[in-house]
């Protein structure tokens, strides 16, 4: 049940942070498997109308509503960055009835398969589906399409979406590059009830993170995120880093400021140089 994964008290751990004057996170706690504390981050951007878009929404709560209204209230784009960070989309569409929902191909299918009595999941239709296909014709809106590009990753396991916000030169994406450990996201948890980090959480955060050369993230996404299309994963981290942005916002782990692009292309060097695994 999707409401296992959901923290008791959002509103209470929640850290809602502007990263632009345009760019809003939502982040909380998270635990993947029920073992690692990866966190999780929803993302708000405000367009240039002043339409608003939000990206793998997490709890929609009173102090995410006020922020939302502070910046307008007018949403307009709710977006599932991958097959996986939907679950508050129906929350989000009940509350905001006019907003255009957008995922990836196969989302709309593994919502519809989930149990009838799942209380956060419903049958709301998408307005657009991105396929393998149409990704690079896909329009969303108007308004989105003047500010953001896009690129899909349909070979990444999750499917992964990920936008640039042209104005404020800022990447969002879901599971194609984490930043563990996720610090934000558990800040605002009390000390005695953080989760601990063993030796096997210390193992996986070895292949999320970005820290030094990110030798372990490189391997994964060498050896498991690309796998099953090496080449056009390859030329889709191209395209990425084809794009001027300075800020990556990830679902998983620190909001990297400032230095996102630099830090892209040393996560993706095997890929963006054509090479295989040196190590």
């Amino acid at each position: 049940m999707s409401s296992k994964l959901i923290p008791p008290n959002p509103d209470e751990v929640m850290v809602i942070r502007d990263v632009t004057p345009n760019v809003v996170t939502f982040s909380v706690p998270f635990l993947r498997f029920g073992r690692f504390p990866i966190g999780g981050r929803g993302t708000l951007v405000r367009l240039t109308t002043g339409a608003l878009a939000v990206f793998s929404p997490v709890a929609l709560t009173e102090a995410t509503k006020a922020k939302v209204a502070s910046l307008g209230g007018d949403v307009r784009y709710l977006v599932a960055t991958d097959i996986e960070h939907h679950i508050f989309l129906s929350e989000w569409a009940a509350a905001y009835p006019d907003a255009k929902l957008v995922g990836p191909e196969g989302l709309p299918e593994k919502r519809q398969k989930a149990p009838q009595d799942d209380p956060k999941i419903g049958r709301e239709p998408f307005a657009v589906v991105v396929t393998k296909e149409n990704k690079k014709t896909v329009k969303i809106g108007d308004d989105f399409d003047a500010d953001f590009d896009m690129e899909y990753l349909h070979m990444h396991p999750n499917k992964e979406l990920v936008f640039l916000y042209r104005p404020d030169r800022v990447v969002v994406e879901a599971d194609l590059m984490f930043n563990l450990p996720a610090e934000e996201q558990y800040s605002r948890v009390p000390e005695a009830q953080r989760p601990k980090v063993g030796l096997l959480g210390k193992l996986f955060n070895s292949f999320q993170t970005t820290q030094g050369e990110a030798l372990g993230m490189k391997r994964f996404q060498w050896h498991v995120a690309s796998r099953s299309d090496r080449k056009g994963f390859n030329e889709s981290v191209r395209r990425i880093a084809g794009w001027e942005f300075d800020t990556i916002v990830p679902c998983h782990g620190e909001t990297i400021v400032g230095n996102g692009k630099e830090v892209f292309e040393r996560v993706f060097a095997w890929h963006l140089e054509g090479k295989g695994a040196r190590k």
